[in-house]
Order: structure tokens, then sequence, then C-alpha cells
């Protein structure tokens, strides 16, 4: 799946890294909580939060996520943008709630990764 396909799965606004959007990603992780985040598997992810501070960029750059999916209608200030920006991070916002956003993206092939044991 691309971040294009995301992006159309979701009905998500692009807010920066248009020329992105054909990166292939292979799981993905739905979380506010960037302790969780950081316990996710690598891979060419994409993160679904609510959470729109700078923890949230350095965390992705960190973990390999190379598109963040902004839900609940959350929307970043210049300050995240110019930071995702500087990182190649692709930046989206969707107005789903998290589980919607989730499932979508389940529903089009997209997975969560190993289970935690």
């Amino acid at each position: 799946m691309t971040i294009r396909d995301v992006m159309d799965a979701l009905g998500a606004r692009l807010i920066t890294g248009e020329e992105w959007l054909e990166r292939e990603v292979h799981v993905a992780c739905g979380s506010d909580m960037m302790s969780d985040v950081l316990a996710f598997l690598k891979d060419q992810s994409v993160l679904l939060t609510g959470l729109c501070n700078p923890q949230v960029i350095r965390t992705a750059e960190m973990m390999d996520i190379i598109c963040i999916v902004f839900v609940r209608g959350k929307y970043p200030d210049e300050t995240i943008i110019e930071m995702a920006k500087e990182r190649g991070i692709v930046l989206l916002a969707s107005g789903h709630r998290m589980f919607s956003a989730c499932g979508k993206l389940y529903e089009k092939g997209l997975r969560g990764g190993a289970p935690y044991r």
C-alpha cells in the first residue's frame, strides 16, 4: 500500500509531503501514547494519532515512521509541519476517529505488525 492509498482510504487531507505519496507502507500503529509507539515494530510504518506536539515527529523519526495521520480532526501547528518537512515525513489529517481510521486501513489490507507477547 502507498501513502496515497492511505490518504484515499481515509479521505485524508495532505498537510505536507506530496513528493513522497508513492512511498510504500507496510504496517500501521494507532496511538496517542508515544511510549506505546516506541514499543512498535520499525518498518516503513504509518502512525495514526490525535497527539499534536513535536514529540510525535521525534518518535516517528526514531521508529522509521514515514507517514503520520492526525485523526479526530486534529491539525498540527507550523512548528510540527516544518519538523516533518525537514525529516521527510508525510503528514495527513483525517476527521475519522482513530478506531474508524484503523479499521478502514485494515479493510484495505494494511496490518499492525506482530502481536505483543
